[in-house]
């Protein structure tokens, strides 16, 4: 019983950080459609989305 209720917090765990990964991923496109980018927070958002996919991939 412990193995269904662990599942279950990984699924919601998963969904969290995909959801995560979805709001970086869309704060990046809107950084990357102002007429000047800025290249420090397109940096930051790309290293925070990596960080994120690294820890979907490991769950």
């Amino acid at each position: 019983m412990a193995t269904a209720h662990s599942s279950g917090a990984q699924t919601s765990h998963l969904s969290a950080l995909q959801t995560k990964h979805a709001g970086l991923e869309a704060r990046l496109r809107d950084e990357m459609a102002r007429p000047a980018p800025d290249a420090a927070a397109v940096q930051a958002l790309k290293r925070q989305k990596l960080k994120l996919k690294e820890e979907i991939r490991r769950s």
